[in-house]
């Protein structure tokens, strides 16, 4: 879920608050992000960027100014977007088949049938 600026949704996962606690913007859309669970990934933002809010971040200069509000444990632009620190966590693990299961109860990944599998 993308949010603007606005106060932070918690999930909880594994008995702890997923926050970013580190970010470092590598290139294009992309930030290598560190997480309260201590797993660090990389999260493209490529295909997030739709809305008035995130227009700005279109431009990867832009995009390289998302600096970490540790207050809220999340990315932040100067424009005031930030995003949920667990679509971060979705967007760094979501190849990795064992947390299907938490990004389908986040709402990031809808339910396959029998049939489409």
């Amino acid at each position: 879920m993308v949010l603007g600026k606005s106060m932070p949704t918690i999930s909880r996962f594994l008995g702890m608050i997923i926050h970013v606690t580190n970010a470092r913007y590598l290139s294009g859309y992309q930030f290598e992000v560190t997480f309260t669970d201590g797993r660090t990934g990389v999260a493209d933002l490529n295909d997030s960027l739709k809305g008035a809010v995130f227009e700005a971040l279109r431009d990867p200069a832009f995009c390289a100014r998302g600096t970490l509000d540790s207050e809220i444990g999340t990315i932040v632009w100067p424009n005031g977007a930030d995003m949920a620190p667990e679509y971060f966590y979705y967007l760094a693990f979501r190849d990795d088949e064992g947390l299907a299961g938490l990004f389908r109860e986040w709402g990031y990944l809808r339910e396959t049938s029998a049939a489409t599998r």
